[in-house]
């Protein structure tokens, strides 16, 4: 046998990698999938990093939580504005809410591996249940959120008085409700600028990860992964969606708890 013929068989045996076809025992979707959360890790760690090394420049309120109000001076009490329910008007209840978005995204986590587990058995039933429960708590993830961002952008009863440059840089001082990109009564414009651009692009993500879940749910339910012989897919969006998850932890920690 000649050398050349020999290379071939040994490529034929090892596969397109040339190492074998699934390097680490992943296969090249999911060595894909890893690939891309990598990249996005660094994305959303500079986004963190940034929101850090700002909030860091401003002095923490160190006065009683009574008193506090507003200001281009000092940072913002999370729990002093993220401190409202739904359908309950004026109630007084400190990140409440947004611990009832995290502990339903991370529910959603749980489900999600269920439904990876039971892809595992080709149990298209409980694939397509943990798969619709997953589902539902994405949307109602998103549907909160989209609560959260509407209070925070229509404000309090109260507003707070205010003093600040506007666009024709002239300096003003007036009554704010609410918050936009230039101004906002929960204090420095940088504090919404940075609550719009981090939760908005993990709600982005959010959104992608509801229209991955609706794909794989509807593509288990008409069997598209029984006539394929596996449930990998499963996996994949699994794996989005578990790390959809733990970057909510570290905005949940850096934005609403310090």
């Amino acid at each position: 046998m000649s050398a050349h013929s020999t290379a071939i068989e040994l490529s034929s045996k090892r596969g397109i990698w040339g190492g074998g076809n699934e390097p680490f025992k992943a296969s090249y979707g999911k060595l894909m999938m890893w690939f891309f959360l990598l990249s996005d890790i660094f994305t959303f760690a500079a986004f963190l990093i940034t929101y850090i090394s700002i909030r860091v420049s401003y002095p923490a309120y160190e006065g009683s939580l009574e008193a506090f109000a507003g200001s281009n001076e000092y940072w913002p009490v999370p729990e002093l504005v993220f401190e409202a329910l739904p359908f309950v008007h004026g109630l007084h209840a400190p990140l409440i809410f947004v611990g009832i978005m995290t502990f339903i995204l991370i529910s959603s986590s749980v489900t999600m591996v269920l439904a990876v587990e039971a892809g595992h058995r080709n149990d298209r039933d409980d694939v397509v249940k943990w798969m619709l429960w997953t589902l539902l708590g994405g949307i109602t993830f998103l549907s909160c959120q989209a609560w959260e961002w509407n209070h925070f952008i229509h404000g309090t009863d109260t507003g707070t008085v205010m003093t600040y440059v506007n666009s024709l840089n002239q300096v003003v001082t007036e009554t704010i409700y609410g918050a936009n990109l230039t101004v906002n009564e929960y204090g420095p414009a940088s504090f919404a600028n940075l609550f719009f651009f981090i939760t908005g692009f993990h709600g982005f993500h959010v959104t992608i990860g509801v229209f991955l879940l609706f794909l794989c749910f509807y593509q288990a339910a008409v069997g598209v992964y029984d006539r394929r012989g596996h449930y990998e897919m499963v996996e994949k969006i699994g794996l989005y969606w578990h790390f959809v998850d733990l970057v909510w932890v570290f905005v949940f920690t850096l934005f609403y708890l310090i």
